[in-house]
C-alpha cells in the first residue's frame, strides 16, 4: 500500500542511527548503522565479533533492515506514515515490541506481535494520523520507563519527536494513484498521425 515510503523511511532511520558505537551504558553493545552485534550474529554471521560489526558495509545494513524489519512488520501493507512509525520503533526497540504496540493501539490482542491480515485491515480502516500519534506516545512512555533514560533520554525524545513529525507529514500527503491512459485522446492522436502520413503518400 505504501511501498514508496521505504526509501524515505530508511534514509531517516540511518540518519538517526549513525555509524559504529559501543557505549558502555548501551545493552546492545557494539552497534553499527543501528545493527547490534547480537542481530548481526543472528542475521549474517553467527560467530561475528565487534570488529565484524565495525566493518559492516552500509549495503549489508540496508538488506537487514529491508528483510528483518520492514518486511517482517509488513510495512509495505501499512498506511503511509504508520509504516515509518512502526518501522523505526521496531528497529529502536525490537520488532516484537513494534508489532505488539501496533496491535495494542488498534485495540487488538497484543499477546502476539504478528502483523496479520486482520491487523493490516484494522490499520487501513483507522485514521493514519491518530495511529501515528498513538504509536509515538506509547513509544515515548516506554522509553521513559527504561533505566538508561537518564543517559540516552534526550536523544530518544528528539528522535521520537522527529519521527512523529515526519510520519504525520507522510500520513497527510495525498496518495498518488496510477493514472489511466486517456484512451480517446490517444486514439485521436493516432488517427491524426495516420492521416498526415496518408497525405504525404498521396502527394508523392
Amino acid at each position: 500500500m505504501a511501498a514508496s515510503s521505504y526509501e524515505r523511511a530508511l534514509a531517516r532511520l540511518l540518519a538517526h542511527e549513525g555509524g559504529y558505537t559501543n557505549h558502555p551504558a548501551d545493552p546492545g553493545g557494539p552497534t553499527n548503522f543501528g545493527i547490534t552485534l547480537r542481530d548481526y550474529r543472528a542475521y549474517v554471521m553467527p560467530g561475528a565479533t565487534a570488529a565484524d560489526v565495525r566493518a559492516m558495509r552500509r549495503e549489508e545494513a540496508e538488506r537487514i533492515y529491508r528483510a528483518r524489519y520492514w518486511d517482517a512488520l509488513r510495512c509495505d501493507d501499512l498506511p503511509a506514515g504508520v509504516d515509518y512509525a512502526v518501522f523505526d520503533y521496531g528497529v529502536n526497540s525490537g520488532i516484537d515490541r513494534g508489532g505488539k504496540v501496533l496491535r495494542r493501539v488498534l485495540k487488538l490482542a497484543d499477546t502476539t506481535s504478528t502483523v496479520s491480515d486482520g491487523v493490516i485491515a484494522a490499520a487501513r480502516a483507522a485514521d493514519a494520523k491518530a495511529l501515528v500519534a498513538s504509536i509515538c506516545d506509547e513509544r515515548l512512555r516506554f522509553l521513559k520507563s527504561l533505566k538508561t533514560w537518564s543517559v540516552f533520554g534526550k536523544g530518544w525524545e528528539r528522535r521520537v519527536s522527529e519521527v512523529r513529525a515526519a510520519a504525520l507529514a507522510m500520513a497527510a500527503a495525498p496518495s498518488i494513484a496510477p493514472q489511466e491512459p486517456d484512451r480517446p485522446a490517444a486514439r485521436g492522436l493516432f488517427h491524426a498521425l495516420l492521416s498526415a502520413l496518408l497525405a504525404v503518400f498521396k502527394r508523392k
